[in-house]
C-alpha cells in the first residue's frame, strides 16, 4: 500500500538528567524504549535531537555568579564597565547582569531601543514616530526615555526591564547609568572598557569599539571561557546560550558535543543497525508574530551534529510544477510526471526556478526549530526528539 505519511515527529520522554549522568546512554535507552512501547521502527536516516540543556546538565556545566565577577574583574579592574546591547530576559541575562555587577565599581548600561537584539521591546515603533526620535540617531537618558515613554512593561512578562535591570545592578551597591543608543560608539563618550552582549552582531560591535579608541573589549564570549576556581565553561561561547539556573547560578551552553553525537549514533548502529543522524539543539530560530520576538538567543541552533545533517535542502516546489511544467496533466499522469521529475532532479538546484520557494536553510537550522517547537520550554518532559521521514520526497 502506497504511504500516505510524510514527517513524523515525536516528543520522547526521559528520566529527569542530572549532573553526572551518562547523557549517551539515557538518549539511546530512551529512544529504543519509545520504539519498543509505541511500536515503531527505527530507521536508517531517522533523526535523534537532544536539546542542548539536558547535555549541559549532564555535563554539570554550570558557575555561579561569583565565577562571573571573578572573571570580570580580572578583565576590567576599577574601571567604569560600559555593559551594552543585552537582550531583555530573565532567564537568559539577568543572574548574568549580576554577576558583572558584583564584579565592577560602576556601571554604564547601554540599552539598544526600540527593542533588543531578538525582538523583546522597549517601546513600540511606532511611539518613536510619534515622538520624532530616531533610534538610529538619537541617544537618550534614562530621563529623556521616561519623559518620551514613561514606564513600560514587558507584553508577556509584565517586567519593566529599565527598572529591573538597573535595581540588579545596584543590589550590589555598583552605580548604574542607563542610556540608550544603537551606536556602539556611544558608549566610549562614558568609558573605554566596554561588555558587549550581543548574541549574533558581537564580531562586528567589537571592530567597530576596537577601531574607535576602544582599549579593553571583550564580549560575552570572553567571560567564562576558561574555568575560574573549578566553575563550568564553554570555551567557543562563555556565557552565550546560557540560562538561568538559581537565583546565583547559570547553566551554560554545553561543551565537547561532537564526540557525544557521534557516540550516540555508533550505539545506535550498533544495537539496532539503523545509520541515524543525531544532533544538539538550542534556539529554534523563529518569530513569535505577537510579541516580536525572535527565539535566537543561542549563539547557534546546533553546537554539534552527525556528518548526514550538513547542508541544505535540495528540494523543488510542488506547486510551481503543477502550475508550470505540467500545467496540462492532471490525476495520474501529473503524479507521475512530477514524480519522474524528482526522480531525475539536479543535485544542486540553486537558482532554478523550480527551486524557488523553498525554505533556503540549512539542515541543521530546519530541524532545530522542529524540535524546538516540539518539546518547548516548560514541562512537556520531552527532551530528546525522533524524527522520521524528514528526507523524504513526494516519490518515496
Amino acid at each position: 500500500m502506497e504511504r500516505v505519511v510524510g514527517t513524523v515527529v515525536r516528543g520522547l520522554r526521559c528520566p529527569i538528567v542530572n549532573r553526572g549522568d551518562n547523557i549517551e546512554e539515557i538518549v539511546v535507552d530512551s529512544v529504543l524504549h519509545a520504539a519498543e512501547v509505541e511500536g515503531f521502527n527505527i530507521n536508517d536516516k531517522d533523526i535523534v535531537t537532544i536539546t542542548e540543556s539536558i547535555v549541559a546538565r549532564a555535563q554539570g556545566n554550570y558557575a555561579t555568579i561569583d565565577h562571573i565577577a571573578k572573571d570580570v574583574s580580572s578583565k576590567f579592574g576599577e574601571d567604569t564597565v560600559g555593559v551594552i546591547f543585552p537582550i531583555l530576559s530573565r532567564n537568559r541575562f539577568a543572574i548574568c547582569l549580576r554577576g558583572i555587577a558584583k564584579g565592577s565599581k560602576k556601571v554604564v548600561l547601554m540599552l539598544s531601543y526600540p527593542s533588543d537584539e531578538v525582538g523583546n521591546h522597549l517601546v513600540d515603533l511606532d511611539l518613536l514616530d510619534e515622538k520624532g526620535i530616531n533610534p538610529w540617531t538619537d541617544v537618550l537618558t534614562e530621563a529623556q526615555f521616561r519623559e518620551h515613554f514613561g514606564y513600560n512593561k514587558h507584553t508577556f512578562t509584565g517586567v519593566d526591564y529599565i527598572d529591573y535591570y538597573k535595581s540588579l545592578v545596584e543590589e550590589y551597591g555598583v552605580e548604574c547609568e542607563v542610556i540608550f543608543s544603537n551606536n556602539p560608539k556611544t558608549i566610549l563618550e562614558y568609558t573605554k572598557s566596554v561588555l558587549t552582549c550581543d548574541i549574533h552582531t558581537r564580531f562586528r560591535t567589537k571592530k567597530i569599539l576596537k577601531a574607535n579608541g576602544g582599549e579593553k573589549i571583550y564580549s560575552l564570549d570572553n567571560i567564562l571561557a576558561a574555568s575560574i576556581d573549578g566553575s563550568g565553561c564553554n570555551e567557543a561561547y562563555g556565557l552565550l546560550g546560557s540560562n538561568k539556573s538559581t537565583e546565583d547560578s547559570v547553566k551554560l551552553f554545553p561543551r565537547n558535543c561532537q564526540p557525544v553525537v557521534d557516540n550516540i549514533q555508533q550505539i545506535i548502529k550498533e544495537k539496532t543497525g539503523k545509520h541515524v543522524e543525531v544532533m544538539i539543539y538550542g534556539d529554534g530560530a523563529f518569530k513569535d508574530p505577537v510579541g516580536k520576538i525572535w527565539e535566537l538567543a543561542d549563539p547557534v541552533v546546533s553546537p554539534a551534529y552527525t556528518a548526514g545533517l550538513d547542508g541544505t535542502p535540495n528540494e523543488v516546489k510542488l506547486k510551481y510544477l503543477a502550475d508550470n511544467n505540467f500545467a496540462d496533466l492532471r490525476g495520474a499522469e501529473l503524479k507521475q510526471a512530477i514524480s519522474q521529475y524528482i526522480s531525475n532532479k539536479d543535485t544542486d538546484l540553486v537558482g532554478a526556478m523550480e527551486a524557488q520557494g523553498t525554505t533556503p536553510r540549512r539542515l541543521t537550522d530546519l530541524i532545530g526549530s522542529l524540535s524546538d517547537l516540539t518539546s518547548g520550554s516548560g514541562d512537556k518532559g520531552t527532551p530528546i526528539i525522533f524524527i522520521q521521514g524528514y528526507f523524504d520526497n513526494y516519490t518515496n
